[in-house]
């Protein structure tokens, strides 16, 4: 499959006064994990909701599959699963009864269903908690039937909105790793998180979202790659002497720090070098480091350049 799975242009979304979207354009390839990524209130969610036919734009169109999300918002819906936040399954059904009840909503013919049903809950390791009432499952298990209920008409197009929020470890990489062999068999993904590993991982995508708008668009390694191949942590003893670190290191033309509480972080493609640099710099000043590292740049570094802040502080 040639065309994108999923093309949105200008799209637009008020709330009153508030401007949700601002003109999101995208292209998502198909049989892909396409990530969104952005603070809380950027947009991701409004976006997720609006390519599932729950919100309308206020401008601009998108399409899934080909087919536009207001004008054909039924047959749309027939191509897509959607996992939202929160668990979209009745606590007090069957994990087997809430599939079932999915089955007869997308008029799955009974058999069908069935088969459907228990490769279902093979799949997602819920076979011995089948028929049991969902209030009495883990976190990690209804997350996996909230999944399973998304996967019931087989979608080509699944919308995962933070998937793995509240999960523990175990469970998330679980959930990982299912919707890795979704993929592999010819669904495309599209998923929120505040989990800049989970996108890392997953994604071979990223769209940064803020304030409503796409600011970066590139696979997980060309995003990080605009930062240079090599980050320099440089812990000081406490905020003033940082401060005076970072004012030396600003001095010299070949460096470009920055400055976070008692920390000051380079980014450069030069590695070794720049870092005898900016020691021999500090050496000079008799400012003596407390810590240093030096590692590869992560995607919250990436979140850091573009948005002004850390991903946890967004989520949080």
């Amino acid at each position: 499959m040639t065309d994108p799975a999923i093309r949105v242009e200008g799209l637009t979304k008020r709330f009153d006064t508030v401007t949700a979207l601002d003109g999101i354009d995208l292209e998502i390839p198909a049989r892909t994990v396409f990530g969104l990524l952005g603070p809380n209130g950027a947009g991701k969610t409004t976006t997720i909701r609006v390519l599932s036919t729950i919100l309308k734009p206020d401008a601009g169109r998108a399409e899934v599959l080909g087919r536009d999300v207001v004008r054909q918002a039924k047959e749309v819906r027939t191509q897509i699963g959607l996992a939202g936040q929160s668990a979209t399954v009745d606590p007090n059904l069957t994990g087997r009864e809430n599939l079932r009840l999915i089955g007869r909503l997308v008029h799955l013919p009974r058999r069908e269903a069935a088969r459907r049903i228990d490769a279902l809950l093979d799949r997602f390791q819920l076979v011995a908690a089948a028929d049991r009432p969902v209030r009495t499952y883990s976190g990690g298990m209804r997350r996996r039937i909230d999944l399973a209920a998304a996967l019931v008409n087989r979608p080509p197009v699944l919308f995962l909105d933070e998937p793995t929020t509240g999960l523990d470890p175990y469970s998330r990489n679980e959930v990982w790793a299912m919707i890795g062999e979704l993929v592999d068999d010819g669904t495309t993904v599209v998923l929120t998180t505040q989990y800049l590993e989970e996108a890392d991982r997953l994604a071979s995508r990223v769209a940064v979202i803020d304030e409503g708008r796409v600011i970066a668009n590139d696979p997980p390694a060309q995003l990080k790659a605009r930062l240079g191949s090599t980050v320099i942590e440089i812990g000081l003893a406490d905020e003033p002497t940082a401060k005076r670190a970072h004012d030396v290191l600003a001095s010299t033309s070949t460096l470009s720090p920055e400055l976070e509480n008692s920390t000051v972080r380079l980014t450069t493609h030069e590695g070794a070098r720049l870092l005898v640099d900016a020691l021999r710099a500090l050496d000079g000043k008799a400012i003596v480091p407390t810590t240093l590292s030096v590692r590869e740049p992560s995607l919250d570094d990436v979140f850091l350049a573009l948005t002004g802040h850390h991903a946890e502080e967004a989520a949080a």
